[in-house]
């Protein structure tokens, strides 16, 4: 280790062709700086990270002071001796003497800003050089099982994780870093009085419940057909992308402040229909109308002023049919780069494929959902997949759905963070008409079905983070359009539906 013995203020040289790019001096200029003067830490720190640092005995010094400083305890050469007594690689460099020869040769502090770049650049540099050799390698690598578009996809992904984090390996990290991202979140709850931790839905009563849509959770919507959930996804899709705005972050960082960017993968219908469907909720003209043609003026021109507004939304929609898992995940990596990405909707599960062809449904179910968690946990986005139910539901005389209805329901159910069912008792109602003769039954039907009209139900069958139970909310059909229900104390205050 003898090449960081050396101390000096010239501008450091880069490093030698043969080796990997590095700058020792601009680490121990960065270094002196910030044991002279332990306010320089606070303009660098946003920029760099002790595992930036080519030379370990430099993270390791790095490491300890901003512990120090964040404790608003002293980092000097004195105070960090004591710490860094034992470490090896210190004491071949000299110990606290190396640490008071870093601090005599600091620089000016309006210059750390550079040095601390220039040492970011430079580990982005190593890593990118290692991703490479990484890449090059895979690619010599002749083999039947590994296909070439799976190694672009990996690539990409490699990629990805790079540019948003600047480390393509974030591998451990401590239980201070969680902590402090715990302690965030509860932060942004508290701050909006009591609300909510995640994205709005839109609906009240729903994000009581779920306190909202949370990164990183993977959220399963299932339902027979007919129920609704597509309608219910398009709603939830349309109100946090209406509603997006873009600002300056609790932490200081610029990004989404309220409602997201959606993507919306529609494996079933094509772009059209569904951007129709989310007119439809707007302009509340029919869907059926809008489909044929057939609208008033005054419906007309609610459509067109409907569409205009959503031409503003950070709504984007991928119909392509039967996608793998894996270009499912790159098609989103892709929008997060280009447009941003905070809440993915996938219409429906049991449509998605897997990357590679398994001995059962099953195990393919299982790598669809471990990959859709994982899509979630890798962007720290909420995504909400949709899914089928079993014909076992209509068997049963309580209809209500229940997680053991889920087609190939084990992977399902435990790769999901929350599980929800949507459920209109008005459709079977419907189909328990009674013949006209019995007017004694049809009085019941009637009364039965002017109780359940325009009323669903969001089971809540299971939930990670906070309790189970079911949401009411309002449905219009002719505008497949889920919203609040109006609480009998809230009749003489308006309408309250979004």
């Amino acid at each position: 280790m003898n090449k960081i013995a050396n101390i000096s203020d010239k501008t450091p040289d880069v490093q030698a062709p043969d080796t990997m790019p590095h700058s020792i001096e601009a680490e121990q200029q960065l270094l002196g700086a910030i044991l002279t003067n332990n306010d320089v830490y606070d303009r660098v720190a946003s920029i760099i990270k002790p595992e930036h640092f080519f030379e370990p005995v430099h993270a390791r010094i790095y490491e300890v002071a901003a512990a120090r400083i964040a404790k608003n305890n002293l980092a000097s050469p004195v105070t960090l001796s004591t710490f860094l007594q034992e470490d090896d690689g210190l004491k071949e460099l000299g110990g606290g003497t190396y640490l008071a020869r870093l601090a005599g040769a600091a620089i000016a502090g309006f210059a750390v800003r550079d040095y601390a770049q220039m040492i970011y650049d430079l580990a982005i540099r190593r890593e990118l050089i290692r991703l490479g050799e990484d890449i090059s390698e895979r690619a010599r690598h002749v083999d039947i099982e590994t296909e070439p578009k799976e190694q672009i996809i990996l690539a990409e992904q490699s990629l990805y994780k790079l540019g948003e984090e600047g480390n393509s390996d974030s591998g451990f990290q401590s239980f201070l870093k969680a902590v402090t991202a715990a302690v965030d979140v509860a932060n942004n709850a508290y701050q909006r009085e009591g609300g909510l931790a995640g994205i709005s839905t839109g609906l009240v009563d729903m994000d009581k419940k779920l306190g909202g849509l949370h990164p990183s959770d993977l959220l399963i919507l299932a339902g027979r057909p007919s129920m609704g959930k597509t309608s219910l996804a398009t709603n939830i899709a349309y109100n946090i992308a209406k509603s997006f705005k873009r600002g300056v972050k609790s932490d200081g960082t610029e990004g989404t402040i309220e409602g997201g960017v959606v993507g919306f993968y529609s494996l079933e219908m094509s772009a059209e229909q569904l951007a129709a469907r989310i007119l439809s909720e707007a302009a509340e003209v029919p869907s059926e109308q809008i489909r044929k043609g057939d609208m008033t003026e005054a419906e007309f021109r609610r459509f067109v002023e409907a569409a205009k507004r959503l031409e503003s939304c950070p709504l984007y929609i991928d119909d392509t049919p039967a996608l793998p898992i894996s270009q499912l995940a790159a098609r989103a990596r892709r929008l997060k780069r280009t447009h941003g990405l905070d809440v993915l909707i996938i219409d429906y599960l049991q449509l998605v494929r897997p990357a590679t062809a398994k001995d059962s449904r099953v195990n393919e179910v299982s790598e669809i959902t471990q990959g859709m968690k994982a899509i979630a946990k890798e962007l720290n986005i909420p995504v909400i997949a949709l899914s089928q139910l079993s014909r076992q539901v209509e068997n049963r005389e309580d209809k209500r759905p229940q997680l053991s209805d889920l087609r190939e329901s084990g992977s399902i159910e435990q790769d999901a963070d929350v599980v929800m069912f949507v459920f209109r008792e008005e459709y079977y109602k419907e189909r328990e008409k009674p013949g006209d003769h019995d007017l004694d039954k049809m009085a019941i039907w009637q009364d039965e079905m002017e109780r359940l009209h325009g009323r669903a139900e969001v089971i809540i069958g299971k939930q990670r983070h906070g309790p189970i139970g079911s949401v009411d909310l309002s449905f219009e059909g002719q505008f497949t359009r889920f919203g609040n229900l109006i609480k009998p104390w809230q009749q003489d205050g308006g309408d309250n539906r979004s």
